[in-house]
């Protein structure tokens, strides 16, 4: 499909990849990708120089620069002032359920009793062309409350309940491109392109049910890419005569850098501002991949890096201090755990785990959390009901007690901590299996018993190349190499697939590209989206 904006002075020409399915041509209307376009030639110079600024950035990093607190924003750091107020369908946030942005997952998690329903376009959601087009789709009618699945098989009709949770809307990265449209020759930013048309079919209807576009922005490392967002949604704003300041924007703090500018990502946009996140597998990810020629800053095997370990628990707690300092919310991180509906003992331990998760959060002063699945959203729930004594929130909490020092978000380690033989082996195991879904176009995995996505499919293969990079020893004393990955590799690939449709193949091919490698790949997206559609 062609398109040219023939009013423009200068001729822009507009390519997209069709999408064969009914009422798809509405989403990708002429001048719905004329706005993306719009945001595209407006901002993508400024976005790409951000990303150059992260490549200096760790290239200092690789050179043993210890990152702190910015000394040109101290007075940012030391001022008195509020984000915007929050408007009243988001002062309750106690339970927020995540997922990607299909038909079925879209109805069952607005229905499901959950304050918050973060429809996914990133970490949970495979990006294929028909995944992205179809959950613009799925969001559009069910901001309409028109959104309907018959599921024949089964005999049932899923709809929406009359009341629901408030939807907010991850839009990708910013280092990542929709390369399904182009303009003039040039993929479009994939955070643009799921912003833009979200807000294109939405907005006007939004305001009119009382109500507005709002976000989980990820992987920012900078105030300046917050600011850069907050940029994007003044100039939407002026472009489609929407009211200032009706956006709402909650920041995933997931990256260590990110967590050193918290308060700056917070100031930057204020007017826009709910609240922060703390993102905690791509924030472990995060540490792993900034400091990952540092040998001092080794981290055991993933299970044990847990929110009670001391730099974790820095950056959570100062996050709560900066939020509530200036009136925003503090969310707390993700609950992973799916249910058995085979294995109650499974169920036993996980749901003691998750409990005192959600204990440790709500008594720190966490205004709510996130769960992956339905089944625990009735338990966080209850917990930060009963801890917040039936309060909206806890903002009023300011946690003035918390002095989390830069050295201390910087202090990477767990103390005691080891690698064992298995934890190696679910490591490859689990980057096999998340791989071979995300090609099949399932970007939330259920695996042993966690729901697994981008995120924690990128904390086990940045583990591995770490652990040969500085050779890690095993808790037997054997030293993580190259061969005992690659055989390790082999062993797993022969447990898994079978089935015709399997893509074990090309996930160990894009597995062996991340690992056995002297340069770090920063996010194996990059590598993977060569290989969908």
């Amino acid at each position: 499909m062609h398109q040219h904006d023939e009013e423009s002075e200068e001729r822009v020409e507009i390519e997209i990849d069709e999408v064969d399915a009914p009422g798809i041509d509405d989403i990708l209307s002429p001048d719905a990708l004329a706005f993306v376009a719009d945001l595209h030639l407006e901002f993508n110079e400024r976005r790409e120089a951000l990303l150059a600024a992260r490549i200096e950035r760790q290239a200092r990093l690789d050179a043993g620069e210890v990152p702190g607190f910015l000394a040109e924003t101290a007075h940012i750091r030391g001022g008195d002032w509020q984000v915007a107020p929050t408007p009243a369908d988001l002062l309750q946030r106690w339970a927020e359920i995540t997922g990607p942005v299909d038909r079925k997952m879209v109805i069952n998690a607005l229905n499901c009793g959950a304050d918050v329903f973060m429809a996914d376009f990133e970490d949970a959601n495979s990006p294929t062309w028909e995944n992205c087009v179809l959950g613009q789709q799925n969001l559009r009618d069910a901001v309409r409350r028109e959104i309907r699945l018959e599921d024949k098989a089964r005999g049932r009709v899923y709809e929406l309940n009359e009341k629901t949770a408030t939807l907010l809307v991850r839009p990708r990265g910013w280092h990542l491109v929709e390369k399904h449209m182009t303009v003039n020759g040039e993929p479009v930013s994939a955070s643009l392109f799921d912003f833009g048309l979200y807000v294109y079919h939405n907005a006007e209807e939004r305001a009119r049910r009382g109500t507005s576009c709002y976000f989980y922005l990820p992987k920012l490392e900078s105030h300046l890419e917050a600011r850069l967002w907050r940029d994007v949604f003044a100039y939407t704003e002026e472009a489609l005569d929407i009211a200032h300041g009706s956006f709402r924007a909650t920041v995933l703090i997931e990256t260590i850098l990110g967590a050193l500018e918290m308060e700056e990502i917070l100031y930057e946009l204020r007017e826009y501002a709910a609240g922060l996140n703390a993102g905690r597998w791509d924030y472990i990810f995060s540490c792993i991949k900034k400091f990952r020629n540092d040998p001092t800053r080794l981290l055991p095997e993933r299970a044990q890096v847990t929110m009670t370990t001391p730099f974790m628990r820095a950056y959570t707690e100062r996050m709560i201090h900066v939020c509530h300092k200036h009136s925003a919310h503090a969310i707390g991180g993700m609950a992973a755990f799916i249910p058995s509906r085979r294995d109650e003992e499974i169920n036993r331990t996980a749901f003691a785990r998750v409990t005192a998760d959600k204990e440790r959060e709500s008594q720190d002063g966490c205004d709510g959390t996130w769960v992956a699945h339905p089944d625990l959203v009735a338990l966080a729930r209850e917990i930060f009901e009963r801890n917040l004594h039936g309060k909206p929130n806890q903002r009023a909490r300011l946690r003035e007690d918390v002095t989390v020092t830069a050295e201390e978000i910087t202090a990477i380690a767990v103390p005691g901590g080891t690698i064992s033989e298995a934890g190696l082996r679910l490591n490859v195991n689990v980057s096999l299996q998340y791989l071979n879904a995300w090609l099949l176009g399932n970007g939330a995995a259920a695996i042993y018993n966690l729901m697994e996505d981008v995120a924690t499919a990128e904390i086990s293969r940045s583990q591995i190349w770490q652990w040969i990079r500085h050779a890690a020893k095993l808790d037997n004393g054997q030293v993580i190499t190259r061969v005992l990955y690659e055989q390790i590799r082999d062993e797993e690939l022969a447990k898994l697939g079978g089935a015709s449709a399997d893509r074990y193949e090309e996930a160990g091919e894009i597995l062996d590209e991340l690992i056995l490698t002297d340069e770090f790949v920063d996010f194996l997206t990059l590598v993977a989206y060569d290989y969908l559609d």
